[in-house]
């Protein structure tokens, strides 16, 4: 089987863009409860309820949560790729194999009341992957009380980031992991070395379609991560964070690449197309080095700058909209922007005004000496 023209065909297409309403979820659910097994684990601060999906009967436990932070949707759209193929294929030998091999327990959406808000904490404002010591929360409970009860013999902890990092290798960080460390010292336990084990394979792999856009997330220790909490435990944990790819602001591009690390992790190799081998520490590490936009050689104050704009992110109904803002002026090459604009060395006005306000939401911007439309 070819996974990627598999997937061109199959990928689930009721779940797409930036926003996953609770309520398609709950169709979603509805949908695999007679494929899976489907439970709840507890109930969120506003009583919505955290489900997780149960399927494979093999000794290798894997627990793997999404949603923690509630607007991070792209890796909640690769796990319900990766169950309509298991569904899909169950009647394979890859498959079956896969099935009796692993017992997987997915919460494809840890956080339902940060889910609906699209927001990154809970209804109590708390952010639930700074919560793994205290438990104040009941989705950090919910979480612990399945680790508690299945001792998985991996753990993945399912994120996005935001299209801010990049690589050293001028590079958007499309994909990144994390072997997160089990202590302040970064000692490469038992545990973490099994998850680097993991991550090489599946970075190794992945550059095959996103060739120097495969990053490594910073490891310095923090016990209140979930992440470090569970690797210092003693179970192998990986973190994943789906970022950027070229102008893919509703992540669906990079879905593709989340679904196919699964694919590699869980030993689906069929299509295999880098040999260039990644040793864990030759992951480039991500840098905060990317911005939405640039204007590059603006004349402002009778000099020469650039001018960083960073998108926000807002809910609309059941849409996101992005606003642009100003985020930075100045020198700046430092900084690449996923669209450059060179102005040529002529004078803007941002939303009619020459002064330029870091923060300011921008409306639109035009060339002063042209007097042409640049961005809307």
């Amino acid at each position: 089987m070819n996974i990627s023209e598999w997937y061109k065909e199959n990928f689930e297409t009721r779940i797409s863009g930036r926003y996953i309403p609770l309520t398609l979820m709950q169709s979603l659910l509805e949908f695999y409860k007679t494929k899976f097994k489907i439970s709840t684990i507890g109930t969120s601060v506003l009583g919505n309820d955290i489900s997780m999906i149960q399927f494979g009967s093999g000794k290798k436990s894997v627990l793997m949560w999404s949603q923690m932070h509630g607007n991070e949707t792209t890796t909640t759209k690769a796990v319900f790729d990766f169950l309509k193929f298991i569904d899909i294929n169950k009647e394979t030998e890859d498959v079956a194999t896969f099935l009796k091999t692993y017992t997987i327990y997915c919460i494809p959406i840890l956080n339902p009341d940060g889910a609906k808000n699209y927001s990154r904490y809970n209804a109590n404002n708390i952010d639930l992957n700074r919560d793994a010591v205290n438990l104040t929360q009941p989705e950090s409970k919910a979480l612990r009380g399945v680790f508690n009860a299945i001792s998985p013999a991996l753990c993945l902890n399912l994120h996005d980031q935001r299209t801010i990092f990049g690589l050293d290798t001028k590079k958007p960080a499309t994909v990144s992991f994390l072997a997160p460390a089990a202590d302040k010292l970064r000692t490469i336990t038992p545990s973490r070395k099994v998850a680097m084990k993991l991550i090489e394979d599946v970075a190794s792999y992945l550059q095959g379609y996103i060739p120097d856009s495969v990053g490594r997330y910073d490891d310095t220790y923090n016990e209140n991560c979930v992440g470090d909490t569970f690797q210092k435990l003693g179970v192998p944990t990986i973190l994943f964070e789906a970022g950027h790819y070229n102008q893919d602001y509703q992540r669906e591009k990079t879905r593709f690449f989340i679904f196919q690390a699964f694919m590699q992790l869980f030993g689906f190799k069929k299509n295999i197309i880098s040999n260039d081998k990644l040793t864990y520490f030759k992951i480039p590490e991500n840098k905060k080095n990317f911005r939405d936009v640039i204007l590059r050689n603006v004349k402002h104050d009778s000099t020469i700058v650039s001018v960083a704009i960073q998108y926000e992110e807002a809910l609309n109904n059941t849409k996101i909209i992005f606003k642009p803002k100003v985020d930075s002026v100045g020198d700046l090459s430092h900084l690449f922007g996923h669209k450059e604009i060179d102005v040529k060395n002529q004078e803007i006005l941002i939303n009619n005004q020459k002064n330029i306000k870091i923060g300011d939401e921008i409306k639109v911007i035009f060339n002063n000496t042209a007097k042409n439309v640049i961005i809307i």
